[in-house]
């Protein structure tokens, strides 16, 4: 079951990119400004963050459906509000969208909004070369980089690894930090 989403996506930006460097390239990754067709796939990928957690209720696949679409348009504005001069991209691999990622360059650090891959991917290297991109970036602008990661999330071993410390705790989550600084 699908369910109607009523969000109104950003504009691409044409001031901002991302091309994708060494090890993401290496891998077949490149990024492009996401648009309001790619509301499904975000919407699907959204879900695939969820399941875990959807397998614990005992709700029909319609209530699910209505949960998720829900969190999604919720997160979805809150994303919009708090980070209006974000890059709001869709990963793609082999011209086939992968993933998302939602990137704000601020004047002292670069934030990873949100990235998330299809679980088809996942597991497969891509994820960690696109933070070791993403952490090279920053390092080459003197900057730190960070994320919020939700402290039962299993992509929590792979931030630790790449270097992430926690700065700080925030309930649910821990804003994670790699310090890129030069």
């Amino acid at each position: 079951m699908t369910t109607a989403l009523a969000i109104d996506l950003p504009m691409p930006q044409t001031d901002k990119s991302l091309a994708p460097r060494a090890r993401a390239a290496a891998r077949g990754i490149t990024y492009r400004a996401l648009h309001s067709g790619d509301l499904p796939f975000l919407a699907s990928l959204y879900r695939s963050t969820r399941e875990a957690e959807l397998a614990r209720t005992p709700w029909t696949e319609a209530e699910k459906q209505a949960f998720i679409a829900m969190q999604f348009e919720a997160q979805h504005r809150h994303y919009q509000e708090h980070y209006p001069d974000a890059l709001w991209l869709v990963i793609e691999r082999d011209a086939r969208p992968v993933g998302r990622l939602y990137l704000e360059r601020w004047t002292r650090e670069h934030r990873i909004i949100d990235i998330a891959l299809i679980p088809e991917v996942q597991g497969q290297g891509l994820g960690s070369a696109v933070l070791q991109d993403l952490i090279d970036e920053a390092r080459e602008a003197g900057k730190a980089l960070s994320i919020h990661v939700e402290k039962e999330n299993p992509a929590m071993r792979l931030y630790h690894r790449l270097g992430f410390e926690k700065r700080e705790d925030k309930g649910v989550y821990d804003l994670m930090e790699h310090p890129c600084q030069t």
